[in-house]
């Protein structure tokens, strides 16, 4: 094996402890540090870790620290990591006991999702590259990843200006030619704003190929005027699909949810074609059985995101599909297990 492939696989060994860390959970400071040595250690020539493994030096390297020269140090020897057989294991185990809890509704929708509409970047408030979430969506097998950084007015998460934002659409086109046949998707978490309207230029929301529509401000306002707002959005022709709508948080700092008129509320979600989200991050798990099982009856489509802001939480969806099948939701009406052509169909057309 030579140098470079040695290289190679070390970096491959570090951003796979970083993206099981990530679906695991973790506090995100231990993923970012084997990221980052990864990072730093693929940008040096093979023969220079080459030698800093022989002299016991990777640590003289500025973002490699004692634990992560360890792996590289196995990785060059060909030996076993030990923390990443004990990752492996624990998903290995957690994956096996959540197929024997899940229905076969469940696992028949988890198989039939080909992509993912809600993910951020550290574009916005994501902890990763663009790059890295789409190699994380390649790797889990997706056929298309929408990227949906927040809107400017979300100041505290580095929203995307317009000028922003169309560089960003310009960064996509020339990674989805570089990623073909996987399908890289324009989006945004656009905002609704106390009135309703949408945070980003109009003309730039209908370039874009998915607009995910949510309330992130003055989430205790009156029920009446919350339903306006989120009807206001929902009848915008731009919104594509509504985010994690009651904005509850169930894990941490918990929130209380938003309230609204959900039957009034979901019947426009169904009448306008905007897909209500299944929102899978574990503190979210929004929205709530009893507002779910109201979308469901009032013949909703949906979509079944991660909000991921790490590539490890890319993985995050079988949740979102248990929940689903239990209350009967199938693939036809989830718009995220379309192929990607009649997903395009319904978003931009």
């Amino acid at each position: 094996m030579t140098a470079a492939e040695r290289r190679d696989d070390a970096v491959a060994a570090l951003r796979r402890i970083a993206f099981l860390l990530e679906r695991a959970q973790a506090t995100s400071y231990r993923s970012e540090a084997f990221r980052t040595a990864a990072n730093v250690v693929e940008q040096q020539e093979p023969a220079r870790v080459a030698a800093l493994v022989a002299a016991g030096g990777l640590t003289e390297l500025t973002g490699v620290g004692a634990r992560t020269a360890g792996v590289v140090e196995l990785v060059w020897r060909g030996r076993d990591v030990p923390y990443l057989v004990e990752l492996e294991t624990a998903l290995a185990e957690q994956t096996a006991a959540d197929a024997a809890q899940a229905t076969a509704a469940a696992r028949a929708l988890r198989d039939a999702l080909r992509g993912d509409l809600h993910a951020h970047t550290d574009a916005s408030d994501g902890g990763t590259p663009v790059q890295e979430m789409l190699l994380a969506a390649i790797e889990i097998g997706h056929e298309y990843l929408a990227v949906t950084d927040h809107s400017p007015r979300l100041t505290v998460a580095h929203g995307l200006s317009p000028a922003r934002l169309r560089a960003q659409v310009e960064q996509l086109t020339a990674l989805g030619r570089a990623v073909a046949p996987f399908r890289v998707l324009t989006g945004i978490e656009v905002d609704i704003l106390a009135d309703g309207t949408l945070d980003q230029e109009p003309a730039l929301l209908d370039r874009l190929d998915v607009v995910v529509a949510s309330v992130h401000s003055q989430l205790r306002m009156d029920r009446a005027a919350m339903t306006r707002r989120m009807l206001t959005a929902i009848r915008d022709p731009r919104t594509d699909v509504l985010g994690h709508c009651t904005g509850r948080r169930v894990l941490g700092k918990q929130r209380p949810q938003s309230e609204f008129d959900a039957e009034a509320v979901f019947a426009a979600c169904a009448e306008h074609g905007v897909a209500v989200e299944i929102n899978c991050r574990p503190d979210r798990l929004d929205p709530p059985d009893d507002l779910l099982a109201l979308a469901a009856d009032a013949g909703c489509d949906f979509a079944i995101d991660t909000d991921a802001h790490a590539p490890g939480q890319l993985d995050w969806q079988a949740e979102g599909c248990r929940r689903a099948a239990r209350h009967g939701i199938d693939a036809d009406r989830v718009i995220n297990a379309w192929p990607v052509e009649l997903l395009l169909e319904r978003t931009r057309g």
